[in-house]
């Protein structure tokens, strides 16, 4: 009995750390220039897995700034370039953008990077976004410091 509780009781813990929202993770960064506290929140960042031989893929995130603020860009080591793109709807078609001013952040304003909307792009991948792997992405920003999340690689959610 002794021999099965030693056993038992890390199994339960590992399965009990598996469960709720792993993937759900808060990065704040905050900032004070002449007694203004800015912070920005940086909140459930992912990215598509992209298959074998693509050579961009795209991330997400939800951002919150304190202050008006913008998104400047982001790297990666995983790519040697990082865009932020939207897409829009020109002619009956959806067409994807790059933003090469960055996207503006207004005070107490969730801006989402979602699919099917404003995202990061990630363009020449160093290799493929792999489903349970993460990818280390620092964000820049006008008016804060950067701030580096790790992005869990997933499939959207249904």
């Amino acid at each position: 009995m002794k021999f099965t509780m030693w056993i038992a009781a890390p199994l339960v813990a590992l399965a009990l750390a598996g469960c709720g929202d792993k993937d759900k993770t808060v990065t704040t960064a905050t900032m004070e220039k002449d007694g203004v506290k800015a912070t920005v929140e940086i909140r459930d960042a992912w990215c598509r897995p992209s298959p074998n031989g693509a050579r961009v893929g795209a991330c997400y995130a939800t951002i919150k700034a304190s202050t008006a603020n913008r998104l400047t860009g982001a790297a990666t080591p995983q790519a040697a370039e990082v865009q932020i793109h939207d897409m829009v709807m020109e002619g009956g078609m959806m067409k994807m953008n790059a933003l090469p001013n960055g996207l503006p952040l207004e005070a107490d304003e969730e801006v989402k990077l979602a699919p099917g909307g404003r995202h990061l792009m990630l363009m020449e991948l160093t290799g493929p976004l792999v489903d349970g792997t993460a990818v280390a992405l620092t964000f820049t920003f006008s008016g804060t410091p950067a701030m580096t999340v790790q992005a869990p690689v997933r499939q959207p959610e249904a």
